[in-house]
C-alpha cells in the first residue's frame, strides 16, 4: 500500500507545482474585490452602524432588566 500513497502524494504535488507554474507566468489583473473590497466593507459596516443606531435610539424603551413598572401604556392620539 506504500507505493500507491507514494504515487498518489506525488500525484498531488505535480498538480499544484503546475498550477503554481501556471499562475506565476500570468499577469495578475486587480478583481473587483481587489480594488473595492475594502471600500465596500467599510461603507456596509458605516450602513449597518447608522441603521442600528437610528433603531435603538429611536425606540422609546427604557433599558433595563426587569420592564416591571417602567414601561407604562402612552395615550392614545385620535
Amino acid at each position: 500500500m506504500f507505493p500507491v500513497a507514494r504515487a498518489a502524494q506525488s500525484l498531488v504535488a505535480r498538480g499544484f507545482q503546475h498550477t503554481a507554474v501556471r499562475q506565476a507566468h500570468r499577469k495578475h489583473e486587480p478583481t473587483f474585490h481587489d480594488k473595492y473590497g475594502t471600500t465596500v466593507l467599510l461603507c456596509g459596516a458605516a450602513v449597518f452602524s447608522a441603521v442600528w443606531g437610528y433603531v435603538l435610539t429611536a425606540l422609546k424603551v427604557e433599558w433595563g432588566f426587569s420592564p416591571v413598572g417602567r414601561i407604562t401604556p402612552r395615550e392614545w392620539r385620535e
